[in-house]
């Protein structure tokens, strides 16, 4: 119980820091403050929160549901326009970032209850969920122009560094600390899987 307690302390905390205290106001400023952001509030306030609810929960949401709701988060949040809104508007950069705990909130929950679930399905569905963030990512690292055109004059001057190549930083870290967030609890499981296969088929030939 009481790293549970420390869990989900933990993870308002991080909570706190990406969107109330002041470094937060950087991500108007760098895009890769905006994506240190988003990837803090999914990948470790979201699953820390969770972690500290989940002895608490054993509701089996559907698996696809689940994928959905990460993708489509993240995809919908960096559609020019949309990503924009967001810098522009306090109550609208508010929602997102309720959005975004919300939805990796939804993403992780199989990942912790992974009893509900068929066997390999969450170490694919972990699989599944890097190629669109890897899409993403690499279109932002490639493409060769600012994407973003609010942060063409945000960051003018901050920490000498040029819109393009904070655009391209922001992408590479994407794709980095996702590859490992979704492949490093794959792999666990799936050698937890493994592991109880050889278990049984030990089982059945002493049998």
């Amino acid at each position: 119980m009481t790293w549970r307690v420390m869990a989900c302390a933990a993870g308002l905390a991080v909570l706190w820091i990406v969107a109330a205290c002041p470094l937060a106001h950087l991500d108007h400023h760098l895009l890769t403050a905006h994506m240190v952001m988003h990837l803090l509030i999914m990948n470790a306030a979201a699953p820390l929160v969770l972690f500290g609810f989940s002895g608490l929960l054993r509701c089996r949401l559907p698996i696809a549901f689940c994928w959905l709701a990460g993708t489509l988060t993240v995809s919908l949040w960096h559609v020019p326009s949309v990503f924009a809104l967001a810098l522009q508007s306090h109550f609208w950069h508010q929602f997102e970032i309720a959005s975004f705990l919300l939805a990796g909130i939804v993403f992780w929950w199989p990942v912790f209850q992974p009893a509900l679930y068929s066997g390999w399905s969450i170490p694919v569905y972990l699989f599944l969920a890097t190629l669109p963030c890897d899409a993403l990512s690499a279109f932002l690292t490639f493409c060769g122009h600012v994407v973003y055109r609010p942060y063409l004059t945000a960051n003018r001057g901050l920490f000498g560094l040029p819109p393009l190549d904070d655009q391209a930083l922001a992408g590479a870290l994407m794709w980095v600390t996702v590859t490992f967030a979704y492949l490093i609890p794959a792999l666990v499981l799936t050698a937890r899987l493994l592991a109880s296969e050889r278990i049984r088929d030990s089982a059945v030939g002493v049998g």
